[in-house]
């Protein structure tokens, strides 16, 4: 039923099934497929804990964090998201609404709403499992949709993106994103949670709980906006997107002290996330390329030196005079770049002999 593999164990789904399905039936007055559910549930729960181990992500194997999660049986919350499938949840996509199965009984009828986009990707898409999740005093269904991609159109060019803290997204066109009201907006959600930390009440801490909610919501939205137009301005001009790959960027960027809670709460990686999909659901080609000295290189000369940017916003080649907004320049050689990198992408894999 257990293994263990690179010092974490994992459970077996089907000898943990053959082991508990008749008591656990039998204790709660379950039906079968509400048992085989709750029995997947804890089992892909501490599937999860066994991958979050051996990636590190609890710390090394003497730690506190590492011992007090593998040393504790996983608990359950009471408003925890409650995944069904098909047989415990059917959708009437016509009249909208659900048939959800509950200890109770079935419960038929119930209504459901959202936005015209969703309801019609619901209708058309849906496929898996539902989940089940109350937020705030309100209930939620969060559901699967596999939707078709459409074939990515061979771009003319490309929108190279720099991503960045205080532009969040300038482009080689010139647009600049500009994520300075994000970071004031942040700045004083830290300030706030500050407050509240001193306080150490119980209120204080549901409030910080409702804040960081707040907060990361904002930042989604604000993602979505600049990604959104972005995919937009590209499909509109046949052109493909660019941005830099900056995965590990928190290990190999040092920072001051007073630096690190900026980084830490930078929304590149989501923007990214955000870019690639709509890009791939507007058939728009989109590519990561290496972003090293993009911010420090010419695009006309190619002259690459450090003192090319004397300060933040501002590039001036040492060589040949090219100057202009920093976060552009190295946009445009983001689009450059890409340029190159895309021939090779698209080469045909030669036959074998």
């Amino acid at each position: 039923m257990c293994s263990a593999r690179g010092g974490s164990p994992s459970l077996d789904r089907n000898g943990l099934q053959k082991l508990l399905y008749g008591d656990v039936k039998a204790t709660f007055g379950l039906s079968a497929q509400p048992t085989v559910r709750v029995i997947k549930k804890v089992v892909d729960a501490y599937s999860t804990l066994a991958t979050q181990a051996r990636a590190g992500l609890l710390g090394n194997t003497t730690s506190r964090r590492y011992r007090k999660a593998m040393g504790s049986p996983v608990a359950f919350r009471p408003e925890a998201a409650q995944p069904f499938d098909d047989r415990c949840l059917s959708w009437q996509t016509d009249t909208r609404t659900v048939s959800i199965w509950t200890v109770d009984g079935r419960m038929r009828g119930v209504r459901y709403t959202g936005a015209a986009d969703q309801l019609k990707l619901l209708a058309e898409y849906r496929k898996g499992e539902s989940d089940l999740v109350q937020r705030g005093g309100k209930w939620f269904l969060f559901a699967t949709c596999e939707v078709p991609e459409p074939e990515a159109s061979e771009p003319v060019d490309f929108i190279g993106v720099d991503r960045g803290i205080v532009n969040l997204a300038p482009t080689s066109d010139g647009m600049n994103y500009q994520g300075r009201g994000l970071a004031r907006y942040r700045s004083w959600c830290a300030r706030k949670r500050a407050e509240l930390q001193k306080r150490q009440t119980r209120s204080a801490t549901r409030r910080l709980s409702r804040r960081a909610k707040k907060e990361h919501r904002h930042a989604t939205h604000v993602n979505h906006k600049i990604s959104k137009e972005i995919v937009s301005n590209a499909q509109r001009t046949g052109r493909g997107i660019a941005v830099e790959e900056l995965g590990g960027i928190g290990e190999r960027v040092r920072l001051r002290r007073n630096q690190r809670g900026t980084l830490s709460s930078w929304p590149f990686h989501q923007l990214g996330q955000h870019l690639a999909y709509k890009a791939r659901q507007a058939g728009v080609a989109f590519l990561e390329v290496d972003a090293a000295y993009t911010s420090q290189r010419c695009p006309g000369c190619g002259h690459t030196a450090k003192a090319n940017r004397p300060t933040r916003d501002r590039f001036c080649c040492r060589r040949c005079g090219l100057a202009g907004p920093a976060d552009v320049v190295a946009g445009v050689n983001v689009r450059d770049r890409t340029r190159s990198a895309w021939v090779f992408v698209t080469m045909p894999v030669p036959a074998p002999a």
